[in-house]
């Protein structure tokens, strides 16, 4: 693709890296067969090809955002299905990310939006504000439907409402542990990403990770200081903000570095996975932290990536069980997993099916389904369908977002892979499971 950015506009690196990246686009359409939205609305406007003509056209022309660009950028998921499909390598991600600084910096949103959006941004990232909302939630539900119906904004809230869980998750078995130590001879130390809704909405998750880790050998850290790692507000454009969450993390996991040393940085959210080995590139221009980024970038893996290359003994006898893996697109399109998680699954015993159009996305994306909640529905409603058309006994998958999401949309159990995998190798029967079967 030709473009026209003056040399003064490339002189702002992120400008420069788009131009890289339009210039990359050979107009091909291939991205256009794999985008959800697009196969969904059939608008071209809401398919990376459309969007990157209206990403090019802003930029260029050093514009500010209107409100037709804004309703396009907002629909795409960034799901990255598109960069998975694409033969010219263009990197959609970092031109939508940019697109989306872009965004926050030149427009205006109507005052209800702006007000949801700091809401999910003072409470979503912080987990002692997450439980309170949680509870709260308790009390608005049985209005859900009702504001679903009513439309905009009222809609969202609605929709978040209808998502929270109707009772608090039972607390972490490691809660208020800085260290668990490995129950044969050591091999490493890594650290797990403990997270922010992952940590409120499912702490079995991590547990399970760490159970797993220490009988094979690892000690596991849970450093000081770590938090959200800058995904949700990231997606929202809010630069600042997230490089700065970033920064927080990166501060603690060298600190357990530079002390008694890590092996790997462990995450068991793939919707985090795909933010922090980006970290790299989102502070590639910051001299006090563009090394370390990268370092931790390089050495960030997730549960799935890391256990494949690990020795886990004998899986231990357990119910015959049919599983249907939906691949989050943080996973297989974000991080380019695809064949690790099912073959972990199927070495533990398990029959693994994969549903039609695997490809494309649930509708979660972080805080999508509140933010585009008609389409996150539709999204999800489509995935249930072929998931279910399986026949499987349970679902499983890698990221929390896609937990809730699917689990909103049917009866099947939805499960985090590492919890059936600790489960196989040792560990407790994950309760849902264990009411479900």
């Amino acid at each position: 693709m030709q473009t026209n950015f003056t040399p003064e506009q490339l002189k702002d690196s992120a400008t420069a890296v788009s131009e890289q990246i339009l210039r990359k686009c050979v107009h091909c359409g291939f991205c256009t067969a794999t985008c959800p939205t697009f196969a969904l609305l059939g608008d071209e406007l809401d398919s990376p090809r459309g969007r990157i003509y209206l990403i090019k056209e802003m930029l260029e022309n050093d514009r500010p955002a209107d409100a037709k660009t804004v309703k396009h950028i907002d629909r795409c998921l960034s799901c990255l299905s598109c960069m998975t499909t694409c033969p010219s390598g263009v990197n959609y991600m970092h031109l939508v990310d940019h697109a989306r600084i872009h965004i926050e910096r030149t427009y205006k949103r109507p005052l209800q939006d702006r007000m949801l959006r700091a809401v999910l941004q003072a409470i979503l990232p912080k987990p002692g504000r997450f439980r309170l909302a949680i509870a709260a939630a308790f009390y608005g539900r049985p209005l859900a439907g009702l504001m679903k119906k009513c439309g905009g904004t009222l809609a969202k809230l609605g929709t978040l409402l209808a998502l929270a869980p109707t009772k608090s998750a039972m607390p972490s078995q490691f809660a208020g542990q800085e260290t668990v130590a490995p129950k044969v001879q050591k091999k490493g130390r890594v650290a797990i990403l403990k997270g922010c809704a992952q940590s409120v909405l499912a702490p079995s998750i991590n547990d399970a990770a760490t159970r797993l880790l220490t009988r094979i050998g690892y000690e596991v850290v849970f450093p000081k200081g770590e938090g959200c790692c800058g995904a949700l507000v990231h997606h929202m454009g809010k630069e600042d903000a997230s490089n700065e969450q970033a920064k927080t993390n990166i501060d603690a996991w060298m600190r357990e570095m530079d002390g008694e040393g890590l092996d790997a940085v462990i995450i068991t959210a793939s919707g985090c996975g795909t933010t922090i080995k980006d970290y790299g590139f989102m502070l590639r221009d910051d001299p006090q932290y563009a090394a370390k980024a990268q370092q931790i970038s390089q050495m960030s893996k997730d549960i799935v990536e890391f256990l494949i290359e690990q020795d886990l003994g004998e899986a231990q006898p357990h119910e015959e069980l049919t599983i249907a893996y939906h691949s989050a697109c943080s996973m297989q399109h974000g991080q380019k997993i695809t064949w690790q998680p099912k073959k972990l699954l199927q070495n533990a015993g398990f029959t693994v099916k994969e549903p039609l159009e695997g490809h494309l996305c649930c509708g979660s994306a972080g805080t999508y389904n509140i933010m585009q909640p008609k389409i996150a529905t539709a999204l999800r409603d489509r995935k249930v369908s072929n998931l279910e058309a399986t026949q499987p006994d349970l679902v499983a998958t890698g990221n929390i977002g896609c937990i809730t999401q699917i689990s909103s949309g049917t009866q099947i159990p939805v499960i985090h892979s590492i919890e059936l995998l600790d489960w196989a190798y040792g560990g407790p029967k994950p309760m849902l499971l264990d009411k479900a079967i």
